[in-house]
């Protein structure tokens, strides 16, 4: 028997074993004692089986080679078996626990990976171009995947177990790594490139949809703190990803906005006798106070490079939360009520909706989470939006010309410092945007929530590895470390002690094995990956010859 028939066998064993029980008992988190009724992972294992099957069966679907996403498709289906094999062993005291099922996904799953590694390659490099459809054909085609992409996502944050989510995460991973060595991945991103109106679209579209599938506010709630999170990571992109300035701590202008939407909010715990004021009011204030404390900030220290410029800046971000700390009417005076912040924070009022009401949209019952996600999901638009238009723009070249080469930068004309104070200020002012939606969703600001490293998100460590991990210099780079950054320490949040030691082991990993993010820019994926340069540059010949 061949190596593709050993795979075609794997993939069968693999396909039947969902409809078999795995275990006997509930007590396993995901109800895996059915049979002919797939449940919990095993339906993760179901659709990587199924991609595997169809990489089998129709390898020209895969234009840059059907081999090496089978291998990655196998993988996806390895790890999650495995480690939901080897989890009920743990949970329930012993490979006695498993039945018949479980005992057939591990055999399958090894009998595919052993058989779909030993297979010989078959990259076709360059890919084959893709024939052109009609316009509507190709928006069909983005709309679809970026609602299966959002329906993926919304599994990892709904899964109801560690275990759960601690198996999905090898399908996620290794299951986008075959969407990109296939060829997909960048047809994909041709097309997006090419309708960027309809992507933005299906991209809201499909975020839209979330908080119609749920009944309570749980896992809406950590959508929320993505969403604040991203948004965050972002405006931190603007100055380490367009102008390649190392901020330490940028979290501060996070608690700025905060505090200014806390100190203005109507609170019985304000020290300020102003407010409620409306809530676009507190927006903006919040973001000029930012800004302005950004550009304070930045004025003397920007003439700094590398090293010294992390230093300063990280200096900076504890010397707000100690400065906070210390604004109790004790050690200093009184404004921001030390230690304890400023609790009870109210809702957001707009005319005619408060977010902390329930509402009914469209039959279905928004709760407080609900309502405050759509209002996330604006703001995030909006950035995305200031981001996009600004990259694009002579600054947002300026910045990048800045990135490559001050001096070369400099030489050209373009004035430096102030490029970077702009950049800076900018940034400083969308994080004070996402604080002041932070400080209503937490109903309070308090010096604790502004560290520089912490066992949770957002602290500066975070938000800068998020960028760096998802790709610096993109949109949807930081967008996905943010969200994977935050879901994992709230998913493993058993793993308390070791998080920050498995973080940095994940930091190692991505250096060695991805040091461009998991989204890279194109230059930087050439600065890092000297075989793509053909690849880029025949496709950029092809655009300059193209009428």
């Amino acid at each position: 028997m061949n190596n593709k028939h050993l795979a075609v066998t794997g993939t069968a064993l693999t396909l039947v074993s969902p409809f078999l029980a795995w275990t006997w008992t509930a007590a396993y988190p995901g109800n895996l004692t059915l049979y002919g009724y797939p449940g919990g992972t095993q339906l993760v294992v179901l659709v990587c089986a199924s991609a595997a099957a169809v990489l089998l069966a129709a390898p020209r679907l895969a234009p840059a080679g059907a081999v090496r996403a089978l291998r990655a498709a196998s993988l996806a289906a390895l790890g999650t078996t495995w480690v939901t094999v080897v989890a009920v062993a743990v949970d329930l005291g012993g490979v006695v626990n498993l039945e018949p099922g479980g005992w057939l996904a591990a055999a399958g799953t090894a009998l595919l990976a052993f058989a779909a590694h030993r297979l010989p390659d078959d990259t076709r490099e360059p890919a084959p171009p893709a024939r052109r459809l009609p316009r509507w054909a190709e928006v069909l085609v983005i709309t679809v995947v970026f609602v299966l992409a959002m329906y993926v996502l919304t599994y990892g944050i709904t899964t109801g177990s560690p275990e759960e989510f601690l198996a999905f995460l090898p399908a996620a991973l290794f299951g986008g790594r075959a969407l990109t060595v296939s060829g997909l991945g960048a047809r994909l991103t041709t097309l997006t490139a090419r309708h960027r109106t309809a992507t933005a679209v299906a991209t809201l579209a499909a975020a839209l949809v979330f908080p119609f599938t749920q009944t309570d506010g749980q896992y809406t709630a950590i959508a929320d703190n993505i969403l604040v999170f991203a948004t965050v990571a972002l405006g931190l992109n603007i100055v380490v990803g367009l102008v390649g300035l190392l901020d330490l701590g940028y979290v501060a202008f996070l608690g700025t906005g905060a505090y200014t939407a806390a100190l203005v909010s109507g609170s019985s715990f304000s020290t300020l006798d102003i407010g409620p004021l409306p809530f676009w009011a507190t927006a903006l204030l919040g973001m000029a106070v930012s800004l302005v404390a950004g550009i304070v900030i930045g004025a003397p220290t920007l003439r700094l490079h590398g090293d010294y410029l992390a230093i300063v800046t990280l200096g900076f971000g504890e010397i707000f939360r100690i400065t906070v700390n210390n604004l109790d009417g004790s050690s200093g005076p009184s404004l921001t009520n030390g230690p304890n912040g400023i609790n009870s924070v109210p809702d957001i009022t707009v005319p005619g909706f408060d977010f902390g009401d329930e509402h009914r949209i469209l039959g279905v019952e928004f709760g407080r989470f609900a309502n405050y996600y759509l209002l996330l999901l604006a703001v995030i638009a909006l950035v995305v939006l200031l981001y996009s238009r600004v990259a694009d723009s002579r600054i947002g070249r300026a910045w990048i010309a800045l990135r490559e080469d001050e001096k070369a930068a400099t030489a050209m004309g373009i004035e430096g410092f102030r490029f970077k104070l702009l950049a800076f200020g900018m940034g400083a002012g969308l994080a004070g945007l996402a604080g002041t939606v932070m400080a209503h969703l937490q109903t309070n600001a308090v010096p604790d929530n502004y560290k520089f490293a912490d066992t949770a998100p957002p602290n500066s460590a975070f938000l800068l590895a998020a960028v760096v991990l998802g790709g610096m210099g993109t949109v949807s780079g930081p967008l996905l470390g943010a969200a994977l950054l935050y879901l994992i320490p709230a998913k493993f949040a058993f793993f308390s002690k070791y998080q920050m030691l498995l973080f940095g082991l994940a930091l190692v990993v991505m250096m060695i094995y991805r040091p461009e993010g998991l989204i890279p820019d194109r230059k930087r994926q050439l600065e890092f990956h000297e075989e793509v340069h053909d690849e880029l540059h025949d496709e950029f010949h092809e655009e300059a010859v193209a009428p």
